[in-house]
């Protein structure tokens, strides 16, 4: 029985781009911890905590209607979530057991599971509009659609952009909560103007996600713009080396058919009777 030829899975490799504000504290950092990780810690069980720590979240956020002290849960889950949503990659690389397709995969399908538990217990809390949590949501969402899509046609993956990514808005996350548990949560209230028909009362995490929304929106805008542009410059001049190639191989066949024709002409002369 002759054996079936094994198909070859091509590997995809990117080039990662992670320039963030807090690299020269988070890198160092990441790389003591994966040194010191236990041997039965696995990045598939880092993974898991990320996931449980976003869960951690969700709960410090609902419980928050009862007691604001829960803040402090939710605190616990960012760092969780850190430690294991930025430790699963860093540890298989250090190991050198990355497997770049399934850690991928499983990788942004766990943070978009988290950031979907987060936001759903934001909304659910005393804290924040429901529908502004939900619109945050949808923020996170189509930035994370650009990252896979700029991926896939340049071929590079970028962890943040403007210094801005995930480490950073925990960070954030965990200022807003303490400024909360501290101040209450006080509201704001603005007056009527332009299409308001009403005053409108606000808290202050509400001005603090609005405020990431444009941020991130704004971000997302003009890199949508700028990629768009590179990628039809590089498609025209695709296009055009194309077109010369077409031209030129076009003017050698006809060029090769004008010698073809007439040497047969030439043949067809030589046999003639009055030529024999």
């Amino acid at each position: 029985m002759k054996k079936q030829k094994q198909k070859k899975i091509r590997v995809p490799r990117e080039k990662r781009i992670n320039d963030i504000l807090l690299g020269p504290l988070e890198r160092p950092a990441l790389q003591w911890f994966c040194k010191h990780m236990p041997a039965w810690v696995t990045p598939d069980l880092l993974t898991g905590i990320g996931v449980g720590g976003a869960a951690l979240m969700t709960l410090g956020y609902a419980l928050s209607n009862q007691d604001k002290n829960f803040l402090w849960l939710v605190n616990l889950g960012i760092l969780v979530n850190w430690f294991g949503d930025s430790l699963d990659g860093t540890l298989a690389r250090v190991r050198k057991i990355e497997r770049p397709r399934y850690g991928f995969f499983i990788d942004h399908m766990t943070d978009t599971f988290s950031e979907v538990l987060v936001f759903v217990g934001l909304g659910l809390s005393p804290f924040l509009n429901f529908n502004l949590a939900m619109f945050m949501l949808v923020t996170y969402l189509m930035a994370s659609i650009y990252i896979f899509l700029t991926t896939y046609v340049k071929g590079v993956f970028r962890l943040s952009y403007s210094g801005i990514s995930p480490t950073e808005m925990r960070l954030i996350g965990i200022a807003t909560n303490t400024v909360i548990f501290i101040s209450g949560n006080p509201l704001i209230h603005i007056p009527r103007f332009g299409f308001l028909s009403a005053p409108l009362v606000v808290t202050v995490f509400d001005l603090v996600i609005f405020g990431l929304i444009l941020i991130i929106n704004y971000l997302l805008v003009v890199n949508v713009y700028a990629t768009a542009t590179v990628l039809s410059r590089e498609d025209r001049a695709v296009i055009q080396v194309k077109k010369i190639k077409r031209h030129k191989t076009a003017r050698v066949t006809r060029r090769q058919a004008r010698s073809r024709g007439s040497a047969r002409h030439l043949g067809e002369q030589l046999n003639q009777p009055g030529n024999q």
